[in-house]
């Protein structure tokens, strides 16, 4: 547990005091956001914020994550590893997109097609790995099991080893690309996105912290049939924690009005993040649940398109959702303060159902 405290309390001196060191040296090079002119008439003023403030997101979890295991000599595990590999490869994703923007000063950076190839490449290698390393106990850090509260029945290599890789493979990319993209859809208003991801980390910190109090590969509760199957749940519990004071640090500065934006850099990192986590705690679709939030902005995306498309006609007056409100006359923080609210809502609707689940039993 102290592994746990120390990461986290790390990464949120290191985002609080080093995101304004951050800005600073953004604003000297003039690096700015560049707003889409079709948006909200209120961002106009957010133009030349800078932007591409992930980075220290994602530099202030791995340093927390180092230090936390240096400190208490505590060697780092393949499940912890693979999720922060997962992060800083999206990450390094959203921040080519981020930095072709400001280049070009316009507000699209990576085409389409690239960004997606670029997530492509960062999930197949995640998910390969997370196939391998088996520790003593013959546990890898993911499973082919398609996972809710825990692995399901539903398993993957029904179609064979081979099969079953490649289906997996697939599989985790598309909770990967949905993740990711839901986050970044998200991240339309001041602290919006940081202070939901900020509460599913939360969750997920109480989750792993759990699961390592309930495993199959320890001797006390190894032949309770309630026990998590989870190769590294601790850890995963730490990397959460590290992403969640790392999240505050730089809320503080992302808040309303925001000196700072998180950009595609960190959007595309906290969903991978997040991902990482749901896939290798055996909780993929129970994220449905505790990202309930980004589920909903996602869908107005989806039926906002798929709505024109066929009839000609919008379902919102703008998509993601938080727009619609904006041209409904909402204040911004209002927005932002109820959307934290349900995501809120969500995360302790997830909590609960997961803790219900060990009550009464598999």
């Amino acid at each position: 547990m102290r592994t746990v405290l120390v990461a986290g309390a790390v990464a949120l001196v290191l985002s609080l005091f080093g995101t304004p060191l951050y800005i600073r040296w953004l604003v000297r090079r003039g690096y700015g956001q560049f707003v889409r002119d079709d948006g909200p008439t209120s961002h106009h003023t957010k133009r030349g914020t800078p932007t591409m403030g992930g980075a220290v997101i994602i530099l202030a979890t791995l340093l927390a994550y180092g230090v936390a295991h240096l400190v208490l000599w505590r060697t780092p595990t393949a499940s912890g590893l693979l999720v922060l590999l997962l992060m800083t490869g999206l990450g390094i994703v959203g921040f080519a997109d981020d930095f072709l923007k400001i280049s070009k000063k316009q507000s699209l950076g990576l085409r389409a097609r690239s960004k997606l190839v670029g997530q492509g490449i960062v999930g197949v290698v995640f998910a390969v790995l997370a196939l391998q390393f088996p520790s003593a106990d013959g546990a890898t850090p993911a499973s082919t099991q398609i996972s809710f509260l825990r692995d399901t029945a539903l398993d993957l290599a029904f179609f064979g080893a081979i099969g079953g890789t490649i289906l997996f493979v697939i599989w985790a990319l598309l909770i990967t690309s949905a993740v990711s993209n839901g986050v970044n859809l998200t991240d339309g208003l001041d602290g919006l996105a940081t202070g939901a991801c900020t509460m599913v980390f939360a969750a997920y910190v109480l989750i792993g912290t759990f699961q390592s109090n309930q495993s199959c590969y320890s001797p006390l509760t190894a032949l309770e049939a309630r026990c998590y199957e989870v190769r590294d749940p601790r850890d995963l519990a730490v990397v959460a924690a590290a992403l969640v004071g790392a999240c505050f640090g730089f809320l503080w500065w992302n808040a309303s009005p925001a000196k700072i934006f998180m950009g595609d850099t960190g959007s595309l990192a906290l969903g991978g993040a997040l991902a990482g986590l749901a896939i290798l705690s055996r909780t993929q679709l129970l994220l449905i649940i505790l990202g309930g939030l980004f589920v909903l902005i996602t869908l107005s995306v989806i039926l906002q398109v798929g709505s024109f498309k066929l009839t000609g006609k919008r379902v919102f007056r703008m998509a993601p959702l938080q727009h619609h409100f904006e041209l409904a006359g909402w204040g911004e923080v209002t927005i932002v303060i109820r959307f934290w609210i349900i995501a809120g809502l969500f995360v302790s609707v997830g909590l609960g159902i997961f803790y219900a689940q060990w009550v009464v039993g598999s």
